[in-house]
């Protein structure tokens, strides 16, 4: 469970700054424009599942999409999403540093 009044919700504010989610994180082998758009939402669904959060609220909070309403959707995004951003981790932060 995510802590009440505090931290990763603080930081899901959707104030129109944040981009949309896409049902599924696009996949590639190379670091995408999306990649770079959701970088924020990458590590934060990384932070969220090391602190132990559930699926329901990595997906509510993070990806802002309701599991009860829409749990098909938000499973798949979810999945996607996190992924991608563990694939990130691993392989994408190699090119966004040679990039500078």
């Amino acid at each position: 469970m995510l802590p009440k009044g505090g931290g990763l919700r603080q930081h899901a504010r959707r104030d129109g700054l944040h981009p949309p989610i896409a049902d599924e994180a696009p996949w590639s082998e190379r670091v995408t424009d999306y990649d770079r758009a959701h970088f924020v939402v990458y590590v934060r669904l990384l932070d969220a599942q090391a602190a132990g959060a559930t699926d329901q609220d990595m997906a509510q909070i993070v990806l802002g999409i309701d599991w009860a309403k829409e749990p098909a959707r938000a499973a798949v995004a979810l999945k996607s999403h996190l992924e991608r951003a563990q694939w990130m981790t691993t392989h994408g932060y190699r090119e966004l540093l040679r990039q500078g």
